[in-house]
């Protein structure tokens, strides 16, 4: 079983997928903008090997604006050797890569010009994962598209552009169902009789149920029928509803006492989960951290990656995680991360973002100029007397790590959350 996140990560730099505004596209800026965001991709994927981390979703941004302005660049030949190299990178790790085209790829569109857009956008997508050199088990994933007043027409819809589809795209394609209108129940039935593998989704059952009222582990059993083994392993969709947002919408970070009773349900090898969460890597690293002893070793650099957003919150929990961790011999992962979620959930004082900032400034304070140290304490000053906010200080500590080139603050998730 692999676990997973999708499209960007926390705390590894360089890993940034940029783009531009339409009007800035020109095709000097696309072409430097694409070699970035390869480069880019390269370091999310060390930094995924390097945590034995082997499922991710590649950004749909990774080529800016792919199926449109940029198709016809010739980037595949361009940066051919570069691609290679990633594709390399990711079948010798034994990584497991997707793409999910977003909301506006609509295939069933009444619209015919939206209909062809949308063909465009997947013929973009497959060209990625081809370009990679990767086989089909690596898949793109979609939803069904609008009802537009009658359901059973748009199914039908659905299925005719679908027959129209390049070979390329249809070994690649899996359906999702989605929280608001094609339910699971739905996409089984067209995944089914088209002969298109499903992605299950838990939330947004949760959300958009179907008629029917099975639990997740009969419907991903359900699901694994239309999985082949050309298809590689089934592939589900994880998240949790975030507390305080309108049902569908995905927690800040994966509660790992929820994750757990649902994980012992299904696991099993040849499952695979990709988890849908604000905090990306951050919850994927805590989940493969407490299915299994990773060793304390993995459980220390992950705490280097916590410790200051902690600080800034709870000291107590600071300091008592740090005694969790000093007793050789044991793996005390589950202990951790709960007080490590205890202390995001509490709200930042002004007294203890003060401490927690001096703290990080004390690794830079070497290494800076009189001028940047003032800027510093400044913002620390401003933050302190109630005129400026947290945010500023985190931006002044970030920029001259960044300059410095401190790899431990850049990875520690204080400077981003």
């Amino acid at each position: 079983m692999k676990i997973g996140y999708a499209c960007l990560a926390l705390g590894v730099p360089g890993g940034q997928i940029k783009s531009c505004t339409r009007k800035n596209a020109t095709e000097g800026r696309l072409l430097s903008l694409i070699e970035h965001n390869l480069q880019a991709l390269q370091r999310i994927l060390a930094y995924n090997i390097k945590n034995g981390i082997k499922l991710f979703r590649i950004s749909s941004d990774l080529i800016p604006f792919g199926s449109s302005l940029a198709q016809e660049l010739p980037w595949p030949t361009i940066y051919r050797d570069r691609l290679h190299a990633i594709g390399s990178q990711i079948r010798s790790a034994g990584i497991r890569v997707s793409m999910h085209p977003g909301q506006y790829t609509v295939l069933n569109s009444p619209d015919r010009s939206v209909a062809d857009r949308a063909k465009e956008d997947l013929a973009y997508h497959a060209q990625v994962l081809t370009s990679l050199q990767l086989g089909p088990e690596h898949k793109i994933v979609l939803h069904l598209g609008g009802v537009y007043g009658d359901k059973r027409q748009a199914v039908n819809r659905f299925y005719g552009r679908y027959t129209e589809l390049e070979w390329v795209i249809k070994e690649r394609l899996v359906l999702e169902n989605d929280d608001r209108l094609f339910g699971i129940g739905d996409v089984l039935g067209v995944a089914l009789a088209a002969g298109i593998p499903v992605v299950y989704d838990n939330l947004h059952n949760a959300v958009n149920p179907s008629d029917e009222s099975p639990g997740d582990l009969d419907w991903i059993k359900r699901c694994a029928e239309t999985w082949t083994r050309d298809d590689g392993p089934q592939k589900i969709h994880y998240a949790q509803q975030h507390p305080h947002k309108k049902p569908g919408a995905h927690s800040d970070t994966i509660e790992i006492a929820t994750f757990l009773p649902f994980y012992e349900d299904v696991a099993r090898g040849d499952l695979d989960i990709m988890l849908e969460v604000k905090d990306k890597n951050v919850s994927a690293l805590k989940c493969l951290n407490c299915i299994s002893n990773r060793g304390l070793k993995s459980l220390g650099l992950d705490w280097e990656r916590h410790k200051y957003s902690v600080l800034e919150r709870s000291p107590e929990n600071y300091d008592a995680i740090c005694e969790l961790l000093a007793v050789q011999g044991s793996y005390p992962a589950l202990e951790m991360y709960r007080r490590v979620e205890a202390s995001l959930n509490m709200p930042v004082k002004a007294e203890t973002a003060l401490f927690a900032a001096t703290h990080v400034w004390k690794c830079l304070q070497d290494r800076v100029s009189e001028s940047e140290e003032r800027r510093f304490q400044r913002a620390l000053h401003k933050l302190a007397t109630g005129q400026g906010d947290l945010r500023l200080v985190k931006n002044t500590l970030l920029t001259l790590a960044r300059k410095y080139g401190h790899e431990q603050l850049l990875s520690a998730y204080y400077l981003y959350l």
